[in-house]
């Protein structure tokens, strides 16, 4: 079936995204760059074959039986988890330079509760 929702961490990232990249190389550069993530995410939803399995260096927090899943796009690290109606959740969008582990801990935690909303 293919497709993606985002939980609201990756969904607050993608728009943190799009205004940096407007101030720094503006709104053409941020369109493409975003219309780009969005084209991973879809290839991703549609080729299991892609995904990697999350190091146990980034073990999902304790109590989340999850299954969780990364990809990389350009600067950017894309966490995701398999969904029941056969989509992909995006959990986390992480920037190469963030500390990954702390932060997607955080945004892990922060949605706990939600696992099972979408």
């Amino acid at each position: 079936m293919g497709g993606y929702l985002f939980y609201p961490p990756a969904d607050a990232a993608q728009d943190r995204i799009w205004k940096d990249t407007v101030v720094h190389w503006g709104e053409a550069q941020a369109a493409t760059y975003i219309t780009g993530l969005h084209a991973h995410l879809k290839t991703l939803s549609e080729t299991k074959a892609l995904w990697r399995r999350l190091p146990s260096a980034l073990a999902v927090p304790a109590g989340l039986n999850i299954q969780a899943f990364f990809s990389r796009y350009e600067r950017h690290y894309l966490f995701f988890r398999a969904l029941p109606s056969g989509k992909i959740g995006v959990m986390a969008i992480l920037h190469e330079r963030m500390d990954i582990p702390v932060r997607l801990h955080e945004d892990l935690s922060g949605i706990a509760n939600k696992f099972e909303d979408l």
